[in-house]
This record gives C-alpha cells, sequence and structure tokens, in this order.
C-alpha cells in the first residue's frame, strides 16, 4: 500500500502456530462443511493434519482447499512452514500447475530460469506452467507462505503469462466506488490482462465496512483471514470468522459480509476468471 493512500494500514498476517489444543477444550468448534461453502476455523489447523510432500525437506503443509468434484474443483491452496534451510529444488511436480506464492512469515528466496528473488511477509510471486523454480527458507527462523495451484487454461491464440514479484506494501489498493475508502482491493494480476486465468488479491474492509449484497457468481473462492474479524453471510447461513480461519466457496455460493472491528478485516481472496466454462 502506498504512504499517501488514506486506506492504508500497517499490515499484518496471521500465521498458524500448529501444536495441539489442551485435553481440557470442548471438541465442539466452528468448523463447517455444506454443499456450498466450508469454514476452516484456525483452531484446526494442528500438527496432526499437516502433510509432507516429495521433494521437500524440512517443510510441513496445511492444506486448505483441494479440487473436490461438485463442490470447488479449480485448484488447490496449501499453507506452507518452512524451517531454517528448508525448501525445495522441485516443488512442483504437475508441469501443467500455475502458483501464486505469498509470504507471511519469515523469508524466502525463489529461484527462476537461474535468477533469485527474496521475498519477505507481503511478498508474491506468479509462476507459471511449466516454469523451473525453486524455494527455500532465507534467514535464521521460520518462513511461511500461501502457496495456491491451478491447472492453466491455454487458449490459442493467447500467449500465457510471464512469471512476476510483488510486495503487497508497494500497491495502492483500488477503492471500491461510493465505499469513502472502506473497502478496497489489493491487486496482484492485472484485471484487464486476460492471459491470466486465475485472479489473487487481499481484499480490506475497515471496521464497519460491509459488501452490501448476496454476490451469486460463477468464480469459486478461497478467503483466508489475514487480518481482523468479521461476519460473513455464505449460503443463508452467518458465520462469524477471524483471523486464520479459511473460506472455501463452490461457484454461486451467495455470499456477503460485515467487517467488525477495531482493525481491519483483510483477507487473501483466490478466484478463477477469464474463461469458457468447460463443456461436457
Amino acid at each position: 500500500m502506498s504512504a499517501t493512500d488514506p486506506t492504508a494500514t500497517a499490515p499484518r498476517y496471521h500465521v498458524p502456530e500448529g501444536g495441539l489444543p489442551p485435553q481440557s477444550q470442548l471438541v465442539a468448534g466452528r468448523a463447517i462443511f455444506t454443499e456450498a461453502f466450508a469454514v476452516i476455523p484456525r483452531g484446526v489447523l494442528s500438527d496432526i493434519v499437516t502433510s509432507a510432500l516429495p521433494f521437500w525437506t524440512g517443510a510441513r503443509f496445511w492444506v486448505l482447499a483441494r479440487p473436490l468434484s461438485g463442490f470447488a474443483e479449480t485448484f488447490s491452496q496449501y499453507i506452507v512452514e518452512l524451517s531454517p534451510g528448508g525448501g525445495s529444488d522441485r516443488p512442483e511436480t504437475d508441469p501443467q500447475a500455475e502458483a501464486a506464492l505469498f509470504v507471511v512469515r519469515g523469508a524466502v528466496t525463489v529461484t527462476l530460469d537461474g535468477a533469485s528473488q527474496s521475498l519477505g511477509a507481503g511478498g508474491f510471486a506468479y509462476l507459471p506452467s511449466g516454469a523451473g523454480w525453486t524455494v527455500h527458507a532465507s534467514g535464521d527462523g521460520k518462513a511461511v507462505f500461501h502457496w495456491i495451484r491451478k491447472r492453466y487454461i491455454a487458449v490459442p491464440g493467447l500467449d500465457a503469462p510471464a512469471a512476476f514479484f510483488a510486495d503487497e506494501t508497494r500497491i495502492t489498493p483500488a477503492v471500491m466506488p461510493d465505499t469513502n475508502g472502506a473497502w478496497a482491493t489489493t491487486r496482484f494480476m492485472d484485471p484487464a490482462d486476460m492471459r491470466h486465468d486465475m485472479h489473487v488479491t487481499i481484499v480490506t474492509l475497515q471496521p464497519g465496512a460491509v459488501i452490501p449484497f448476496a454476490e451469486t457468481h460463477v468464480m469459486e473462492h478461497g478467503l483466508y483471514v489475514l487480518q481482523g474479524k468479521g461476519v460473513y453471510h455464505l449460503n443463508q447461513t452467518w458465520v462469524e470468522v477471524e483471523a486464520g480461519d479459511f473460506m472455501w466457496l463452490r461457484a454461486f455460493c451467495p455470499q456477503a459480509c460485515y467487517a467488525g472491528g477495531p482493525e481491519p478485516f483483510r483477507y487473501l481472496l483466490y478466484k478463477d476468471v477469464n474463461r469458457h466454462a468447460p463443456l461436457p
């Protein structure tokens, strides 16, 4: 965000810590899975639900979303925690998968075509399908980042997008019309660039701001709450969410929200865009 933007605030990013809840904790929680949406609250992200993947060292993964037939089918999303020096020289084993990385703690070094790029908290990378990239933690502490994966849908006559790197703090959010700065979106991809078949953004709602209608649309969503709290209206159900919670929405799931206080309500958002619906 630019220093002169009236909606700018110091960015904060929730990071799961793992561990296990005490034996005294009640079993019932806020996790929800329905035919239209799922909510994975931050308390679910314990040590025993992490995954491991081939060709990674010093790494563990919280899998927030994966393609499910009849639900959300276009993407997967992980939170990746790297120990110091951890990482991979072969992170992606699907040559058709594109990637978006967003760093929330520590620092990583991404190497692409022999050139290295350092990303700290707030850093972003788009890595196209077929790119030979590597990623390793840099520095003395742990590094944590979100990894969104999607099979790229090529279009004849349209070039594939190139890799790029960005930093949230250097992007001026686009303020939604008629909201007086209460609702803004930090866009990593150019929405006019038809080469991209997914958008990854950060949505910021100031305390008391509202998405004032139930959006009902073809895009699937992954929403990870980075900061603050809010109340989401999902397919006729009101759900309280806070930093560290993940919402996973299938196409056409009605959605609206109110932002709670006292700090901004911010979430990392995925959606599939710019392509015809596949026909059977």
